[in-house]
């Protein structure tokens, strides 16, 4: 794939329902509300996938302007990254990034985050955070090779409320 098979560019709220399409066909492998309901069995509103689109739609929403696509060259949206900046601690922080199954390990997830890193340093930004599971073998490759350095591990527990310990 060459940088003349899709393009970045802004978010638009009309991307929204594509992004979200995204989401819900790719987090499920990294998602750890899936992993909970795995373990656990459903609870809450439209389980994982739900909660996760809905997640997206908070991103776009609190910092739209931090969010960008990756458009092809038909007009398709086929990715996209969303950023926080954090201007007391100038941390500029990447929650969510999704590329469609169509176009993945064709450089557009590598090409997202670099545009997102070029946001942070633009907007004045000092540190880049983003961060992964273990079960995400891609996003352990990707991130270093980009210049990321591992910092931490966190463990995550869950537990019914409404079973007795």
């Amino acid at each position: 794939m060459t940088e003349k098979s899709f393009h970045i560019r802004p978010y638009r709220p009309e991307d929204l329902p594509r992004l979200q399409e995204i989401t819900a066909q790719t987090f499920g492998p990294v998602s750890i509300d899936r992993n909970m309901e795995q373990l656990l069995g459903p609870f809450g509103q439209g389980g994982w996938q739900g909660r996760k689109v809905a997640a997206i739609a908070d991103d776009c929403r609190l910092q739209p302007d931090g969010v960008f696509v990756a458009e092809t060259q038909d007009g398709q949206v086929a990715g996209y990254v969303t950023t926080r900046l954090n201007s007391v601690s100038r941390i500029g922080w990447i929650p969510n990034l999704a590329v469609d199954l169509a176009w993945q390990a064709k450089g557009l997830g590598r090409a997202l985050l670099q545009h997102a890193v070029e946001f942070f340093r633009r907007s004045g930004m000092e540190v880049a955070k983003i961060e992964t599971l273990e079960q995400n073998p891609i996003g352990q490759q990707l991130y270093p090779s980009l210049g990321f350095k591992e910092v931490a591990r966190q463990i995550h527990f869950a537990m019914r409320l409404n079973e007795t310990i």
